[in-house]
């Protein structure tokens, strides 16, 4: 699912700046192109965000978490609005067509990442998927106490 929805939603991303480079929507259209890309890029980014987690042993998931998610945000949340006004303030709509395929390469490359080197944790405990520190300690027999 997250591969299809990443995948799925650049591809139309490519499509919609096609269209908006050629001049070919309105302000509705492409507002309803957005609304289908997002609908999309949700829910693979939703499914992404809770699945990542359990590949990290539980004593660092939170933090894990929390440092993946503060630098997306600083990057995509600082950097991209930044570069997209200055690619419209250029009134070229084939800067604004680069900004949606750079957007598109991303959703793409995600999507591409998680089939290659994305983990099979269907109907598998946590600690089958990633397991607890505390466990690799004993196994080694450097356990507590």
């Amino acid at each position: 699912m997250i591969a299809l929805t990443y995948i799925l939603s650049g591809a139309l991303l490519v499509i919609t700046g096609f269209f908006v480079a050629n001049g070919l929507l309105t302000a509705g259209t492409i507002t309803a192109c957005w609304v289908v890309i997002f609908f999309f890029a949700s829910a693979g980014g939703s499914s992404a965000y809770l699945t990542a987690s359990e590949v990290f042993p539980m004593e660092i998931r939170a933090n894990a978490i929390a440092y993946i998610y503060a630098v997306g945000t600083l990057v995509g949340g600082a950097m991209a609005p930044y570069i997209f006004g200055l690619l419209i303030q250029t009134h070229a709509a084939r800067n604004v067509f680069f900004g949606y395929l750079v957007g598109s390469f991303l959703m793409i490359l995600g999507g591409l990442t998680e089939v290659f080197f994305g983990v099979d944790s269907e109907r598998k405990s946590l600690e089958q998927v990633a397991a607890p520190l505390t466990a690799l300690e004993v196994e080694r027999g450097a356990g507590p106490g």
